[in-house]
C-alpha cells in the first residue's frame, strides 16, 4: 500500500517503509493543490519585482544583491552548482530516499513556492528507484542540508549521477531509463529542494527506528546474562518501577520480567543472592532511561517529518513572504547528541555484565572466561578486548555535536547546528553497539549452556536463535568469525522477531 504525503501524518515507521522496503509514495491531491496555488502567489510577486530572498536576491552574505530578471532564470542553476560541494563516498541510499520522502511532505504544505513539477519529480524518481548519489559529508546542519540536497537538485537539470537497478549512472541517463521527465529548474525551484535539514533528519529518524530494535534485544541480551548469573530477579518487578513513575524502566522491566517467565530462577530452589551488583539490578533503568530519551527524539524528529523546514516561508491566502531560520537543525540534532549518549550507555552496560560472566570472582561460580579447559585454553577472554575497544570509540563519538557549531558564510551563518555530524556519528555508534551487545549474546548463550538449569521461555527461544549461527566454545578457536556473525545477527533482528513471534511484543 501507497505512503500518501499530505505534509501530516508521517511517521518514522512510514518512512522506513519507503527508504528501506521499497513501498510506493503518492501526493494526497490537495498538498498538490497547496503546493500550485503557493507557486501562483509566488509568480505574481515575481512580476511584481518584490524582493524574495533566494528567489531575486542572492543568498547568504550575499542577500542584499538583488538580481535582475534573466539572473533570476538563471540563478536558481548556479545556486545548485554552487551549494552542491560535499565530500567523501556516497551516502546509504535509504538515507537519501528518506531525505526526498522528507522533502516532499515539506512541499506538501504549501509553504515552499516551488512549481509542482518538482515536487512531482522527486515523486517519480522515489517510485522508479532512481537515487541520487549523494555524498554524506558537506552539511553543517543550518540553511538545510545544503551540499547533500543539491546533489538531489542536480538530478532536476538532468545533472550529476544517481544509483538505477544497482547500477551507479549519470543523472540524466537514470532518469532516461526510468522515464522520468527532466523538469528544470525556474525561481526559487533549487532553493526549495535544499533549504531544510531533511538529510540528518531522515537519517536519524531510520537510527531511532533500529535502536528501538536494538534496545529490545539488549533487553533479551539482560535476560540471558541474568540467568547465566542467577540473579536475584525481584529487580525487575514492574510494582518497583511503577512506584518511581519513569515510563521506560516500566517498560523495561515488563520486557526483561517477560523474557525469563518459567525459568527455575523464579521457584525459590535455586541459590541466589539477596542483592545482586548494579548492573544487573540497575538494567531497567538504565535501559529505560535509554527508552524516555528516544521517545524524546522521535516526538522531535516526527515533528519535523511532518513541519515545513524552509527559507523564506510564503503564506498564500495572506499573500505574505517570511523570512526565518526553520532549516536550523538544532531540534534534531539535540535530542540526537542525548541518543548519542543513551547507546553507548546501555552499550557499557552490557560489558558490566560480560564481565561478570567471564570473571570467575563474580560469575557465581561459572568457569574462568567461560571455558572448561581454563589454562590451555583461554575461552572468551578476548572477546571482552574488542567490546572494549568499540565502547571507547562510543564513548569519543559521544561527544555532543549540537555546541560544536563554527561561523561560516562571511559569520552571515555564524551558528549551525553541525547535526550531520550528529546524525553520522550515530551510525557509527549504532554500528558498535550491535557488536557490542552480540558478544554479550554470545557469553550469556555460553554461559547458560555451562549451567543446569532450565531458563525462561524467552531466553531459551534467544539461546536457541544463537545456537544457529555460533556454535557452543568448547576448545579455543579463532573468534572473529563469531563476533561478525553475531553482530550481524543482532543487526538482522532475527533473535528479536523469534522471540516477539512465540511472546508477543517486548514494547
Amino acid at each position: 500500500m501507497s505512503v500518501v504525503l499530505d505534509g501530516s501524518g508521517l511517521t518514522i515507521e512510514k518512512l522506513v517503509q519507503v527508504a528501506r522496503q521499497g513501498e510506493p509514495v503518492e501526493l494526497h491531491p490537495l498538498a498538490l493543490e497547496r503546493i500550485k496555488r503557493c507557486r501562483l502567489m509566488l509568480e505574481r510577486k515575481i512580476d511584481a519585482r518584490e524582493i524574495m530572498y533566494g528567489v531575486n536576491t542572492g543568498i547568504g552574505e550575499f542577500s542584499e544583491v538583488v538580481l535582475d530578471d534573466e539572473q533570476v532564470k538563471q540563478f536558481q542553476r548556479f545556486l545548485i552548482y554552487n551549494h552542491a560541494a560535499g565530500i567523501g563516498p556516497p551516502a546509504p541510499i535509504e538515507y537519501v530516499r528518506g531525505a526526498m520522502v522528507g522533502r516532499i511532505n515539506v512541499h506538501a504544505h504549501g509553504h515552499s513556492g516551488c512549481r509542482f513539477q518538482i515536487t512531482e519529480t522527486l515523486v517519480a524518481m522515489l517510485n522508479a528507484g532512481v537515487t541520487p548519489v549523494v555524498c554524506q559529508k558537506g552539511s553543517v546542519g543550518a540553511s538545510g542540508d545544503l551540499a547533500p540536497m543539491s546533489q538531489i537538485a542536480l538530478l532536476m537539470m538532468g545533472e550529476g549521477e544517481a544509483f538505477y537497478r544497482g547500477v551507479r549512472l549519470p543523472g540524466k541517463e537514470a532518469l532516461e531509463r526510468a522515464g522520468i521527465e527532466i523538469p528544470g529548474l525556474q525561481a526559487r525551484d533549487g532553493l526549495a529542494i535544499i533549504n531544510g535539514s531533511n538529510l540528518l533528519t531522515a537519517m536519524s529518524a531510520i537510527q531511532l527506528f533500529d535502536i528501538n530494535r536494538w534496545l529490545k534485544q539488549a533487553e533479551i541480551a539482560a535476560a540471558m546474562s541474568l540467568e547465566g548469573l542467577t540473579a536475584n530477579l525481584k529487580p525487575y518487578d514492574v510494582r518497583l518501577h511503577q512506584v518511581r513513575g519513569f515510563p521506560g524502566a516500566v517498560r523495561s522491566a515488563t520486557a526483561i520480567k517477560k523474557m525469563i517467565e518459567g525459568s527455575e530462577l523464579l521457584t525459590g530452589r535455586i541459590k541466589i543472592k539477596v542483592q545482586d551488583a548494579y548492573s544487573m539490578r540497575s538494567t531497567p533503568q538504565v535501559i529505560g532511561a535509554a527508552h524516555d530519551a528516544v521517545a524524546y527524539a522521535r516526538k522531535q524528529v516526527e515533528i519535523e517529518l511532518n513541519g515545513v523546514g524552509d527559507n523564506p516561508i510564503f503564506f498564500p491566502e495572506e499573500e505574505l513572504t517570511l523570512t526565518g531560520a526553520n532549516f536550523q537543525g538544532s531540534p534534531v540534532s539535540l535530542p540526537m547528541d542525548m541518543i548519542s549518549a543513551a547507546v553507548t550507555m546501555v552499550s557499557v552496560l552490557s560489558e558490566r555484565r560480560l564481565n561478570r560472566l567471564l570473571n570467575p570472582a563474580l560469575s557465581v561460580g561459572l568457569p574462568a572466561f567461560l571455558t572448561k579447559g581454563a589454562g590451555m585454553y583461554s575461552g572468551m577472554m578476548l572477546s571482552q578486548y574488542t567490546a572494549d575497544m568499540q565502547i571507547v570509540e562510543q564513548r569519543m563519538l559521544s561527544a555532543p555535536a549540537s555546541v560544536a557549531s563554527i561561523p561560516a558564510a562571511a559569520d552571515q551563518e555564524d551558528f549551525v547546528s553541525m547535526g550531520m555530524n550528529t546524525a553520522i556519528k550515530n551510525g557509527q555508534i549504532l554500528d558498535n553497539a550491535y557488536g557490542v551487545l552480540g558478544i554479550e549474546l554470545m557469553a550469556a548463550a555460553q554461559a547458560l549452556d555451562l549451567r543446569d538449569f532450565t531458563p525462561g521461555t524467552g531466553v531459551r527461544i534467544a539461546h536457541d536463535v544463537i545456537r544457529r549461527h555460533v556454535d557452543f566454545l568448547d576448545v579455543d578457536r579463532p573468534l572473529y568469525n563469531d563476533h561478525n556473525a553475531m553482530k550481524a545477527l543482532v543487526e538482522s533482528c532475527e533473535i528479536l522477531d523469534a522471540v516477539e513471534e512465540s511472546l508477543g511484543s517486548l514494547e
